[in-house]
């Protein structure tokens, strides 16, 4: 799979969150601003997970070419990575 520049984006804005949040640890910040930032980037790599099973969905729904058993197999594949990632 291709990963696109919109996932790679997506990540390094996350990887800056989570240094961000050691920096505010290491400046003793308050708890509940620790635990905002680190919700937030909870649901940016939610987000990333979706974003990724979505466009490897498309990938193998196009390349099933209208074989239903493997369309709903890559479907339910799909389904068993977004229900794994929670």
């Amino acid at each position: 799979m291709n990963y696109d520049a919109k996932v790679t984006n997506r990540l390094k804005r996350i990887e800056g969150q989570l240094r961000a949040v050691l920096r505010m640890m290491e400046e003793d910040k308050d708890c509940k601003e620790v635990i905002t930032q680190l919700s937030a980037i909870r649901s940016g790599v939610d987000r990333t997970i979706g974003v990724i099973v979505t466009d490897n969905l498309l990938e193998c729904i196009k390349e099933a070419d209208g074989d239903d058993q493997k369309m709903n197999q890559v479907v339910q594949e799909a389904i068993n990575l977004v229900v794994k990632s929670r």
